[in-house]
């Protein structure tokens, strides 16, 4: 056998193994569609506290209740979009959508993001509203990152950047709504139009 064929053989070994421990079928559409939500969301937001409240929210007023409720309907929409798109994705490539490789991505995942809303929830809950923005930013951030070990390696460059937005969140909690549009909007735009064009469309 040539070099050539010796190549070609551990090319295509490389990447059987890649598919047989990372989940690689995710979808550039979902992340671009999840910054959309997130960008309608933020606009609703802004609208309803700056005209009802003033810029500030209270625990126990609706408006703080109308805001949660936004949030908890964005993470509705993005989840269910990303699991019907990559779903569809999987089908297309022959791959399982539930076996190992999505189980262990799937927990890595949700370890930093559940530890990270729990904490949330509590200081939420204290009436301490300023590092709200950074903190999801933050474990948004660190669920990616310890996901991408079991998925497309590239993730972990917009964890990395959710991260340093919601350090320079905690250093400027002012600017927290605006950067937490710039982290789960336009970002996730971004790298969704990215990784459609670098993975999805052939």
């Amino acid at each position: 056998m040539s070099d050539k064929d010796y190549l070609k053989d551990i090319s295509e070994i490389k990447n059987l193994m890649n598919k047989s421990s990372r989940f690689i079928s995710l979808s550039g559409l979902s992340g671009i569609l999840a910054g959309i939500y997130a960008l309608i969301g933020a606009a609703l937001t802004y609208y309803i506290v700056t005209t009802y409240s003033y810029g500030t929210l209270i625990l126990d007023g609706w408006v703080f209740r109308t805001v949660m409720l936004i949030l908890f309907l964005v993470a509705f929409f993005s989840v269910t979009t990303g699991i019907f798109l990559t779903t569809r994705k999987a089908k297309k490539n022959d791959e399982k959508i539930w076996d190992n490789s999505s189980k262990r991505l799937l927990f890595n995942f949700l370890i930093p993001l559940v530890a990270g809303g729990l904490y949330i929830l509590i200081i939420l809950s204290q009436g301490k509203y300023g590092q709200t923005g950074g903190l999801m930013l933050i474990f948004y951030g660190l669920a990616l990152i310890n996901a991408s070990k079991y998925s497309i390696g590239d993730i972990k460059y917009l964890g990395f950047i959710q991260i340093i937005l919601g350090l320079i969140a905690a250093l400027y909690p002012g600017f927290g709504f605006w950067l937490w549009v710039i982290g789960f909007g336009i970002m996730h735009i971004i790298y969704g139009t990215w990784m459609h064009f670098k993975y999805d469309v052939k």
